[in-house]
């Protein structure tokens, strides 16, 4: 094979259309667009417009609900925990909160605090300070011989302006 004989796949490359260049080419005038008007135009897309008629998003009915007060959790289980004990990312001598969990890999971000989660065993003595943590978390950690401390949740931040 020789540089010069390289080449695509037939097919693989389609010349472009050349569209208002006379009315012998088939595509002069108005260039397939129709008639004048605004869909005539370049860069008009009149998206969700069903021609007056109520749009679909306008006759379906609302609902859910979204709570601005919400908090984003991380939520770990005990054997998350443990597997990073294991591996040595995780020491058991100081308190862990979330700066601990992010610093060793648990926990990607902060995000609004952690909330410990039963699945697994807990073989260490460790002591938590999380935003929640599940009864049988709880009952786990302390089986353990660890302590677990809920910070207090911090004071609702302002809505939005609508």
């Amino acid at each position: 094979m020789k540089l010069n004989e390289i080449a695509d796949n037939p097919g693989a490359i389609k010349t472009k259309k050349r569209v208002g260049r006379g009315i012998g080419s088939g595509k002069g005038k108005t260039a397939g667009r129709g008639v004048k008007g605004q869909k005539a135009r370049a860069g008009v897309a009149v998206k969700g417009f069903e021609g007056g008629q109520m749009p679909m998003h306008r006759r379906l009915p609302k609902r859910g609900f979204h709570n601005l007060f919400a908090r984003e959790l991380n939520e770990v289980n005990l054997d998350r925990i443990q597997a990073a004990l294991d591996s040595g990312k995780l020491k058991s001598d100081k308190a862990i909160d979330v700066a601990v969990l992010v610093e060793s890999g648990v926990c990607s971000s902060p995000r609004d605090g952690v909330k410990i989660l039963g699945r697994g065993e807990l073989k260490a003595k460790l002591s938590f300070e999380v935003a929640g943590a599940s009864k049988s978390a709880v009952a786990a950690i302390e089986k353990a011989g660890g302590s677990v401390k809920i910070l207090a949740r911090e004071p609702a931040r302002e809505a939005p302006a609508a």
